[in-house]
């Protein structure tokens, strides 16, 4: 009967507005949201959105090209109109929440085109109370069997000239640091220089990335995304400065195509997130909600944790990557002229090992043991690496059996330098291989140009890559962590083994380059993160990096404590304690918090929040009573009160506190920090003070009997 109603509603609208527009409207679970569908008379499809009774989107018009010229986006008509309420709540397997509500209203438009044999085209709304997703189904299977897509004409028309947090379009690379202008202040240049590292940009100069993340001059908060992205390029938006309108720009093929799809097809959710404020966008699962639940029969093997490894060393020239100073062409032959560098020999992965063993951590890393870093970079070539052979110096088998002795697995590095055609041809043997050393998981990335030639990271044929990783990696019961690829569109849900990726500007920059601003960390979980888990690769210790080079001026830019409250900021159920193993050992009482904190997550609360200024959260341990707050700031000092409202008012706790010393500040004297403990319970409030640049990590763990 209710399904009934909005229909009859719509058609009593659709007759009183017949000189002029078909109309329909649904309103959101909590009745706070209002989506509307247009239909024009000349049978073009269109979209709005309120909030409140406002606008958060004026009418954006819907429907995309195709290389024949028979498009689907005019010369419609209305075939039906079906909304049904659903209630579907889940439980991941890890996550940032044990349990996830998902609520929403669903409306699916079903449109015919006459004048191609009556062809059938659908666009399906789902409206929650934080946000709204909308995809093309390509559903009907006689008229139009396989078709190209040209453009996608999906437009997102602002209500006004919002400010936005933003970084520039780029087919290949999202390692960008942040701008926060108003949207007709954006100029992202074809080629820009990021520090000391420049980006050449395929796009316009207004093209932007997904996630894009808006303040309204009212303080609410509007983020575009997307979600499900399978089989199908990547969105990014082209920004009109003058009407503050966006379009959907996707990633090309080397033909210029953007798809290549059948009947039966669906594109990605198109998402906006709403938000009256900033941390409530945090705490959004409408990504997430749209994507489809599990594919995997098999998840035991699944295991969120911490690690360390053999990588930092690398970054910071203490060891290489590549086992010889010769150009090795040839991965059959024995490698000769040691370089005497090499990081990742047995002896050296075995003391990582022991360190996570006698530490508790769960996984070790290791980059540079497989055969062919005398070549990678910029070389061009379609045969790079032997994901099979190890260096002379590095023993499967022997790391294996003392892995598994000291209850610690592997994670080992797949490189392919963007030789993507040549990994797909080893990595059916590689992943047996790395399953039958009893490795955990594989990290692998996508560093330069992609082989073949004229593909992007971010477009389909390299979407569909990613996603055949994920499933061929589950099938040899292997967990991912991808570096360089496109940005995460919610797919861990679908594949919980795609336990974090990059796809942005991580920690790394700071040990070769002018870094990540102070406010970088501060503007990423409202942007990047809200797609999905990032290995950011916190935990850095020693933050000047002339204490491996006194020629060096590189350094982090943040205290230590920040770096700590980054495992509670920066969610990722692989969390690496990125530093040499050397420098936790210095300061045992400051990783002690690294060794507490856990990677998976019963409840997440914000305790305030304003992106590029200040982030402060708390998290719930997942199946524990214990709590762990991070506090991070930009480059202004701050002090903020902490409530401690959310602890179980039945229960005691001992709470530790990792703040910044008095002088601590992120560039005079980034090492400072002090260490209180102290019992705690519901309801107590402090003042937390930090740093310029800098955080505060506390552990609050139960006192048991």
């Amino acid at each position: 009967m209710r399904n009934l109603l909005y229909l009859l509603i719509g058609l009593f609208v659709f007759q009183q507005q017949a000189i002029a527009d078909q109309y329909f409207n649904v309103f959101s679970p909590d009745k706070k949201l209002q989506l509307n569908f247009y239909l024009s008379r000349d049978g073009i499809p269109y979209y709005s959105l309120n909030m409140d009774n406002a606008s958060i989107l004026k009418r954006g018009r819907l429907g995309l090209q195709i290389a024949s010229g028979d498009s689907f986006d005019q010369d419609f008509e209305l075939d039906r109109i079906d909304t049904i309420s659903k209630s579907e709540p889940w439980s991941p397997i890890w996550g940032e929440e044990k349990h996830i509500a998902s609520d929403y209203i669903q409306m699916l438009v079903s449109l015919r085109q006459a004048k191609f044999q009556n062809r059938l085209f659908q666009i399906e709304f789902r409206l929650f109370n934080n946000g709204m997703g909308f995809r093309y189904l390509f559903s009907d299977t006689t008229v139009l069997t396989n078709f190209i897509i040209c453009d996608e004409l999906t437009s997102f028309p602002l209500s006004a000239d919002h400010k936005a947090f933003w970084i520039p379009g780029d087919y290949d690379t999202n390692e960008f640091v942040y701008s926060y202008t108003k949207l007709s202040d954006i100029h992202s240049l074809k080629e820009r220089k990021e520090n000391d590292i420049s980006f050449k940009s395929p796009i316009s100069d207004s093209t932007v990335q997904t996630p894009f993340t808006m303040k309204t001059k009212a303080s609410n908060f509007i983020s575009i995304h997307e979600a499900g992205l399978v089989n199908y390029p990547a969105m990014n938006l082209d920004v009109n400065r003058t009407d503050f309108s966006l379009k959907c720009n996707l990633v090309p093929d080397p033909h210029g195509n953007k798809a290549y799809l059948h009947s039966g097809d669906r594109s990605p959710w198109r998402v906006v997130l709403v938000a009256r404020k900033a941390g409530e966008l945090l705490t959004n699962r409408v990504v997430l909600n749209l994507n489809e639940d599990s594919k995997l029969k098999h998840t035991d093997y699944i295991k969120p944790g911490k690690f360390v490894g053999v990588w930092w060393e690398m970054h910071i020239g203490k060891s290489t990557w590549a086992y010889s100073k010769k150009v090795n062409w040839n991965h059959d032959s024995d490698i000769t002229n040691p370089s005497g560098k090499h990081g990742a020999t047995t002896e050296n992965v075995k003391r990582y090992i022991d360190f996570a063993s006698k530490n508790k951590l769960d996984y070790v890393l290791v980059e540079g043991w497989n055969r062919g870093w005398e070549n990678w970079y910029g070389s061009g070539l379609e045969r790079i690496f032997s994901f099979t052979k190890s260096y002379p110096d590095f023993d499967m088998q022997g790391i294996s059996d003392y892995a598994k002795s000291r209850n610690v697995k592997l994670i080992m590095h797949h490189e392919t330098s963007a030789a993507v055609t040549d990994y797909e041809w080893q990595m059916d043997t590689a992943f047996k291989l790395i399953a039958q050393f009893n490795y955990g998981a594989i990290k692998s990335g996508y560093v330069g140009k992609i082989i073949p030639r004229g593909e992007h990271h971010d477009g389909q044929w390299m979407i569909n890559h990613y996603n055949r990783v994920l499933e061929k990696a589950a099938a040899s019961n292997l967990m991912i962590d991808v570096h360089e690829p496109v940005r995460p569109t919610g797919l861990h849900r679908t594949y919980p083994n795609f336990m974090a990726c990059e796809a942005a500007r991580g920690n790394e920059f700071n040990a070769w380059s002018l870094g990540n601003p102070p406010d970088h960390e501060t503007i990423l979980p409202f942007t990047r993160l809200l797609g999905g888990p990032m290995d950011y690769t916190p935990g850095i210790f020693q933050i000047k990096m002339n204490a491996y080079d006194p020629k060096k001026s590189e350094q982090v830019h943040t205290t230590l404590c920040k770096q700590l409250a980054l495992y509670v900021t920066m969610y990722s159920p692989l969390q690496m304690a990125a530093d040499l193993i050397e420098n936790y050992e210095q300061r045992m009482d400051a990783f002690q918090f690294i060794k507490d904190v856990p990677t998976n997550w019963d409840t997440s609360i914000v305790l305030d929040a304003e992106p590029g200024d200040f982030l402060y959260m708390a998290r719930k341990e997942r199946d524990q009573a214990n709590w762990f707050v991070g506090a991070i700031t930009d480059e202004k000092p701050r002090e903020f009160l902490l409530n401690l409202n959310f602890l179980d008012p039945e229960k005691k706790y001992q709470a530790t506190f990792y703040r910044d010393a008095d002088k601590a500040d992120w560039k005079y004297n980034p090492m400072e920090y002090e260490i209180d403990q102290k019992k705690v319970k519901s309801g107590d409030k402090m003042k937390i003070k930090l740093a310029p640049g800098g955080g505060c990590a506390i552990s609050i763990l139960e006192i048991k009997n």
